[in-house]
């Protein structure tokens, strides 16, 4: 399998980008004055970064930001959902199929992107060119929005995932009414 560093990159930057998006999240916000230390190196390069308070600041926390799940895409990726949409939610989610459990058909109105943590993930959709797919422990997954879809865990671990759900506001995180799914 050929691996792509462009788009191995864009993955690693997404997943870095939701990570610390959802760390500032539960942490809280930096304020005016204060300095981010990532010991010299850039902050795509850096798998935490914590922030100090300036001398003029009062106490303040630290945050610090630490990759949890990388995975990478052998392929280009694009972030959509549906049009017409009012705002978009987007949900963290660790999701985790014992061995012989599966997520049931489903599809999605935006879009997952995900990475096995553990385990081994069968995929079955449309997109694969021979309707399956197994997706091993660092891969990450995307998946698009309206097609019919599911995972099964055949193997004989548990499976976790690392789930971020990019969804229009109101619409669920997943759809099992196959009538409203394309």
């Amino acid at each position: 399998m050929t691996r792509h560093t462009p788009h191995r990159r864009g993955a690693h930057a997404l997943a870095f980008a939701c990570l610390a998006a959802l760390t500032l999240a539960l942490g809280g916000c930096a304020a005016d004055g204060m300095t981010a230390s990532t010991t010299g190196s850039t902050m795509a390069d850096t798998p935490s970064m914590s922030v100090e308070a300036s001398p003029e600041a009062s106490v303040v926390p630290s945050v610090s930001a630490v990759d949890i799940a990388a995975g990478d895409i052998d392929e280009p990726v694009e972030v959509a959902v549906a049009p017409g949409a009012d705002g978009v939610g987007v949900t963290f989610r660790e999701i985790t199929l014992q061995p012989g459990a599966g997520t049931g058909e489903h599809c999605h109105a935006g879009q997952l992107i995900a990475v096995v943590k553990e385990g081994a993930l069968t995929h079955y959709a449309p997109t694969h060119p021979d309707g399956v797919r197994v997706y091993e422990a660092g891969e990450a997954i995307i998946e698009g929005a309206e097609y019919v879809h599911q995972g099964v865990n055949e193997g004989d671990v548990p499976v976790v995932l690392w789930v971020t759900y990019v969804i229009p506001e109101g619409e669920p995180l997943a759809e099992t009414d196959l009538a409203n799914c394309g």
